[in-house]
């Protein structure tokens, strides 16, 4: 009688209406729909527009209480600014060939060189000891190769000198046609924060596609690889790089702001000491408290594929960042407020810890 059922039962139809337990049959699944570009636009439009909306309402909520604050410190310490500034401008003789090339030179060259002396001596001596438990990689660079960091600084010393050089006498006549102020009064600081914040923006803008070109494999074999040599930058590397990609993926993006703007050449050089302090910081290899972190760049130099913008906004549009995303360095891509390094707040996995010290065996 049961074989009967059983027989009855197979025939009859569908095998969940029958078998008691069984539970129904899973269908096969469907192929998911691949997404169209039109797709991926409205995408893109919708991150853009989170980010630069989230970023406007922030600014309008703070916007009149941070005003108020620096608008008390300026008139607080305006003058004695202005003082200072009056003092660089007749030391000049007011003269806009010294301040727009030698000045802004020697701005470039000495923020460089006083961040640098500190990391390089660390990464030469690995002193004081205490900053090697902050290294972004850690047993990288321990020390320095000489070969590889003497090839390093003669591309570094030739692009700070001639290049800056000639480019900056380009830039000096363009910024001198825009109607660049040299004059000896200082611009208020609203205008000031406006144009660092429209500089900020270009720079992204300009570093992200200019770099992603570079990666291009026709240019990143004869241009961009050289950059690439150091999988664990240190901070002079953050100008090693090809005369070419210099000149259009580092000088140029920083100088599209200014020059739109006119601005003054004070303005500018503040502009130029946060520019080469951020990518002095963001090659140095540690991540240090109470400065900016260099987990990003730093992971773009390990996976080569992944963080080619400064902000990240770009990079966040394009999806640019998944792989950094899904990493513990994300995790520990924030301000380190403490003394403990990030490397032990968000510590590796365990497997990954192991296959470390296998390749170390």
């Amino acid at each position: 009688m049961q074989k009967m059922e059983l027989e009855s039962c197979v025939g009859s139809g569908p095998l969940e209406s029958c078998c008691v337990g069984s539970g129904p049959l899973q269908k096969p699944k469907q192929p998911e729909p691949q997404p169209t570009r039109f797709s991926q636009s409205m995408d893109i439009l919708k991150k853009f527009a989170f980010v630069v909306g989230g970023a406007v309402l922030i600014f309008a909520a703070i916007r009149n209480s941070l005003t108020w604050h620096l608008q008390k410190f300026w008139g607080a310490s305006g003058d004695f600014w202005n003082r200072q500034w009056v003092k660089i401008h007749d030391f000049s003789g007011g003269d806009e060939y010294v301040l727009g090339i030698w000045g802004s030179n020697l701005i470039l060259f000495s923020t460089f060189w006083l961040l640098n002396s500190f990391f390089l001596f660390v990464d030469v001596t690995g002193i004081p000891s205490f900053v090697l438990k902050y290294k972004v990689q850690d047993d990288m660079n321990m020390p320095v190769e000489w070969p590889k960091l003497k090839r390093c600084l003669k591309m570094v010393v030739f692009n700070q000198i001639v290049v800056n050089f000639l480019v900056g006498y380009v830039i000096f006549h363009i910024m001198m046609w825009r109607g660049c102020d040299y004059g000896p009064e200082l611009p208020t600081v609203q205008w000031v924060l406006l144009e660092l914040v429209i500089f900020l923006l270009f720079e992204e803008i300009g570093f992200y596609y200019s770099h992603r070109l570079f990666h291009h494999p026709r240019l990143y074999k004869h241009i961009h690889k050289r950059h690439h040599e150091w999988t664990a930058p240190i901070g002079i590397t953050a100008i090693y790089a090809h005369p070419i990609e210099y000149i259009v993926a580092n000088i140029i993006p920083a100088q599209i702001g200014p020059m739109l703007m006119g601005s003054h050449i004070a303005t500018i050089w503040m502009w130029y000491v946060m520019v080469v302090s951020s990518a002095v910081v963001a090659h140095c290899g540690y991540h240090l408290p109470f400065l900016p972190s260099p987990e990003a760049h730093d992971f773009h130099h390990l996976k080569f594929t992944n963080n080619y913008g400064t902000l990240g906004i770009l990079d966040r549009l394009h999806g640019t960042d998944n792989l950094f995303r899904q990493s513990k360095k994300y995790q520990r891509h924030i301000l380190l407020l403490g003394l403990t390094p990030m490397s032990q707040t968000f510590p590796d996995e365990p497997k990954k810890i192991m296959k470390m010290k296998k390749k170390e065996d």
